[in-house]
């Protein structure tokens, strides 16, 4: 049963002959922008495991870049579409009301620790389209026409989060782009200026926002702060709760809405449903939370939560469209949030993580290239390095593992300000000798390739 099987390559090379003959087929009809560097061509996914159209069985570390904490194909969560679609496909909700988006956006409001007594949840199609919503609202409810974002941070790639996306590979020639958006520096303590002392590392990245008050745009003008609870793309680094406490208060001095985008970090990845409880129960909680990803096991959908007072802000018409909160999804999405509560998904996460976190660790003290590991529950990074000494990003030594990871079955993906970084994102519902199979997978690879340099 696939669901339950480990990483096995049959064919002689990868991809084998049929991949090889879809792959050819792929780049002459779809734009070479979007790239694909794995050599697998998916035939059908369970749990954790792909087996592509050769036979060959992969196990996944990528989750669809997080889509999958439930993993793939759940069979009530397949249950559930097809009973929704018996009924009807589409009704959209600026037309229609369907019991399917008013159920989830109830759910959404009881269980997002987002600040307010009466809140309220609305939905779009995908990561990028919440954040963009997240910032609508927030101007709209502020009167405000300015944001600030951070280095490392990742929002999307419509024109307003192309903008708010820090690293720019993401936005070659897209420009120009809208004004209004500020960056500051995001706390990565990990390569925090060299001999500061750790107790002077808030003062320092806070600095780096009041500088935006005085350089940029004064405190007054500023509607949100957006930040990811555990950064994604900009090399997994989790905010310091300490300076997260320090953001709240300083939103809190002048006006400002906190943003928690936790597109990424949401539905039990960190060993919590939303990252953003690890706020709240440090005192501190958002006035909107974006999430999107694994929120429907896979089928396209993305929400933004909020205080009523908040979303009622906006202009009629401003807010909605065709497909967001689509029937499907919604009826996706309540079984997948019903099978996380049920099986204890957040308590699995963190089970898996500090597995990860420990095995991680251990590299770390025998491999010269590891520079740090980091993480909350299963959304976990490493780090590699020339050496640790001067933490030289090794980007050459991180693809090569990431090569050599799937020619043996193991599907792993970088991240990073400096591309250096691995992400561990693997379903929550991968079974113990899988995650101990990839471990071992994944440390051949570091010796091997660390070696071969």
């Amino acid at each position: 049963m696939l669901r339950t099987d480990l990483p096995q390559i049959i064919t002689d090379t990868l991809p084998g002959p049929k991949a090889q003959e879809m792959i050819q087929r792929r780049k002459a009809a779809i734009p070479d922008p979007i790239g694909c560097s794995y050599p697998v061509v998916i035939k059908r996914g369970e749990g954790a495991m792909i087996e592509d159209v050769d036979g060959n069985k992969f196990l996944d570390w990528i989750g669809g870049v997080g889509v999958l904490n439930i993993g793939f194909s759940h069979p009530e969560v397949v249950e559930a579409v097809k009973a929704q679609a018996d009924d009807y496909f589409h009704g959209m909700i600026n037309v229609v009301t369907h019991q399917g988006y008013i159920q989830l956006a109830e759910k959404l409001s009881a269980i997002a620790p987002v600040r307010g007594e009466k809140k309220k949840a609305f939905f779009a199609n995908s990561g990028a389209e919440a954040d963009e919503n997240a910032v609508k609202i927030a101007k709209a409810y502020t009167k405000r026409p300015n944001i600030i974002v951070f280095s490392g941070a990742f929002h999307g790639r419509t024109l307003l989060t192309m903008s708010m996306t820090s690293k720019k590979s993401y936005a070659v020639g897209m420009g120009p782009f809208p004004d209004g958006v500020y960056r500051a520096q995001f706390p990565y303590y990990y390569r925090k200026p060299e001999g500061m002392p750790q107790e002077a590392a808030v003062d320092y990245y806070m600095k780096s926002i009041t500088d935006v008050f005085e350089q940029c745009g004064a405190a007054d003008t500023i509607a949100a702060i957006i930040v990811e609870p555990l950064q994604g793309e900009g090399g997994f680094i989790p905010a310091p709760i300490e300076w997260i406490q320090a953001v709240r208060a300083l939103c809190d001095q002048h006006g400002i809405l906190l943003v928690a985008d936790e597109v990424q970090s949401g539905f039990c990845r960190t060993g919590r449903m939303f990252a953003s409880e690890y706020w709240q129960e440090a005192g501190v909680q958002p006035d909107i939370i974006t999430t999107a990803k694994s929120i429907a096991g896979g089928v396209p959908l993305s929400a933004i939560i909020a205080r009523a007072e908040i979303v009622d802000a906006p202009a009629p018409g401003t807010i909605g469209g065709t497909y967001c909160g689509n029937p499907l999804a919604c009826a996706a999405a309540l079984k997948v949030i019903e099978v996380m509560e049920r099986d204890h998904l957040a308590e699995r996460s963190c089970e898996i993580g500090k597995t990860v976190m420990t095995r991680y660790g251990e590299l770390k003290e025998k491999y010269e290239c590891v520079g740090d590991v980091r993480g909350l529950g299963g959304m976990v990074g490493i780090e590699f390095v020339t050496d640790k000494a001067s933490k030289t990003p090794d980007k050459a030594l991180t693809g090569a593992i990431i090569q050599y990871c799937v020619q043996h079955g193991l599907m792993v993906e970088g991240a990073g300000t400096y591309g250096n970084v691995i992400r561990f994102l693997a379903p929550l519902v991968m079974t113990d000798e899988q995650l101990a199979c990839g471990l071992d997978i994944f440390e051949e690879a570091i010796a091997v390739c660390s070696k071969a340099k």
